[in-house]
């Protein structure tokens, strides 16, 4: 007799927990372009596939938004830098004195 932590043949809870995350994610990530029954049955190399290209264009995407955003903000710091002035913002008047 064999003491198995198993006694079928199924899916770990790790392994369980790492497929549902990634269906999830790409369902999700996806945009309505897949639906969860698609990917559950889709080969396992498909699906890995679309999940690092869905990954990949996310990075892509978060990097470049990172990058526009430190352009921006260097931008602004130079054109502050070269003013030396400050000027206060239009809507700002004088209480009257009463």
């Amino acid at each position: 007799m064999f003491l198995w932590d198993l006694t079928f043949f199924g899916l770990t809870p790790e392994y369980r927990s790492a497929l549902f995350t990634q269906i999830h994610e790409i369902v999700f990530y996806g945009q309505g372009g897949y639906d969860w029954n698609i990917i559950y049955n889709m080969p396992i190399w498909l699906r890995k596939f679309t999940f690092h290209k869905l990954q990949e264009h996310y990075e892509k995407k978060n990097n470049q938004s990172q990058e526009d955003a430190y352009q921006t903000s260097i931008k602004n710091l130079k054109t502050a830098s070269s003013d030396k002035t400050i000027n206060p913002p239009s809507y700002i008047t004088k209480a009257s004195k009463k």
